[in-house]
């Protein structure tokens, strides 16, 4: 079965007050980083969300193989973007991984470990759980996503989690893959851990 990936990278990253995607670690930016990782974990295809300074953040996806998909409303919260990337996933695709761009240090293994989940158990929801939280990447199964298209501001996701729960399969991911970079410590906190790591 053939599983989509759709990576949310349009906001307008107000708390940082410039686009956060374009920001580097390791030699590539945020957003690259983290569609190259989609590529790598096998998704097929890798839909690329994009809104706040499209233009710029399409030239650091040349050559990756990404789909773009354009959200005009991505001000208006990451649900439009959600919406957005769940209509575009193509028809063949019997599920998608939803996954955070900013969220720079899930890996791989942990896309490819929830993919494995949901096709060995068939469960409509699997997330990763690191520790006490469940946070992206997400497999949705397409008989839900009509209940992840539509509406503004955030949470859908979470929602549509909650409400199948019962069925819901969980993959234990280390906690230090859920930090994200909403703002400029979140990113010197990254940029220090990454150059840790390197002299490891």
């Amino acid at each position: 079965m053939k599983v989509a990936g759709v990576l949310l990278a349009a906001g307008q990253a107000t708390r940082i007050g410039r686009n956060k995607m374009l920001l580097e670690l390791e030699g590539e930016t945020i957003l690259r980083r983290a569609a190259r990782r989609a590529l790598v974990a096998g998704l097929d295809p890798v839909l690329v969300v994009l809104g706040h300074e499209a233009e710029r953040a399409r030239a650091e996806l040349e050559g990756l193989g990404c789909v773009e998909v354009l959200n005009p409303d991505h001000a208006r919260g990451i649900n439009t973007s959600l919406s957005a990337g769940i209509t575009a996933v193509p028809a063949d695709a019997s599920a998608a991984v939803v996954l955070l761009a900013d969220m720079p240090f899930v890996e791989v293994e942990t896309v490819r470990a929830v993919v494995a989940r949901h096709l060995q158990t068939g469960a409509p929801v699997v997330t990763a759980r690191y520790g006490d939280a469940t946070a992206p990447p997400t497999v949705y199964h397409r008989s839900l996503f009509r209940e992840l298209v539509g509406g503004e501001g955030e949470g859908r996701g979470r929602q549509v989690v909650r409400r199948h729960w019962d069925q819901a399969e969980l993959v234990p991911v280390p906690p230090s893959e859920l930090a994200d970079v909403d703002a400029w410590d979140d990113y010197d906190r990254a940029r220090q851990r990454v150059e840790g790591e390197e002299r490891r």
